[in-house]
């Protein structure tokens, strides 16, 4: 059976001296891995649409262990992201959590929009690497039904203060006056916390556009990784790497 499907290429792995392995992607089958014959020669039809991080249209062939690729064009290759080795380490990274969330139905429709909204922002510079990183690894915990209880102190009820704590095991929140009875020390300012709710909760359109200065953008990407890490099985292996670059 042949389907036509859009797919964003996570991985592609090289089989014999012109065949690859991809990973797949794709909105209607969630992940999946395709044989992509011949498309390691450079004129060969699916060479430029069979990249690593590109977005195609694939015609797939089902078979009994993976997918054939039949035919492939490319729809966006993010060229931008080759020219920042952030840019293209913190894609692998994108691409390893996305693997590891393996999503299916509405949630691979959701993931893949996430993908290629955050590729698009790192290929064209409009945001810069950390921020994109923190955006991505909450919204796609929350698109994963993660989604934190970020909407007050768990305690008392308070919704604004100069700090919180958050508890990223328990996805809660604790204000400054809660949390020093708790012997908690508060992770997030007031703006941390206003782009940790804006990033979980606001449409698609609207997800990239806030602001944020460099202590507060420090207090979200610490408290987005850690809820990360806390609630995936098993922690992405491009993380170390990305570490040292950013």
């Amino acid at each position: 059976m042949k389907i036509t499907e859009k797919g964003l290429v996570l991985k592609e792995v090289k089989l014999r001296e012109s065949d690859r392995i991809l990973t797949l992607l794709t909105a209607g089958h969630g992940v999946i891995s395709a044989s992509a014959r011949g498309s390691l020669r450079p004129g060969n039809k699916l060479f430029s649409a069979s990249g690593l991080f590109c977005y195609s249209e694939f015609v797939l062939h089902e078979g009994k262990t993976m997918y054939t690729v039949d035919e492939a064009s490319p729809i966006e290759v993010f060229f931008g992201l080759r020219q920042s080795l952030e840019a293209v380490s913190l894609a692998a990274y994108i691409a390893d959590i996305v693997q590891i969330l393996s999503p299916t139905g509405a949630e691979a429709e959701k993931l893949l929009r996430l993908a290629l909204n955050s590729l698009h922002m790192l290929s064209l510079e409009k945001r810069s690497p950390a921020f994109v990183k923190a955006v991505f690894e909450l919204r796609a915990l929350a698109e994963s039904g993660y989604l934190p209880n970020l909407l007050a102190c768990g305690n008392c009820g308070k919704y604004e203060e100069a700090t919180f704590f958050f508890d990223a095991g328990q996805g809660t929140l604790l204000c400054g006056s809660c949390a020093g009875e708790a012997e908690k020390t508060p992770n997030l300012n007031a703006a941390a916390l206003s782009a940790l709710r804006h990033i979980a909760l606001a449409d698609d359109a609207r997800l990239f556009n806030f602001e944020l200065g460099p202590e507060s953008l420090a207090l979200l990407a610490r408290a987005t990784e850690q809820y990360l890490l806390f609630h995936l099985d098993y922690p992405p292996k491009t993380l170390a790497f990305l570490k040292t670059v950013l």
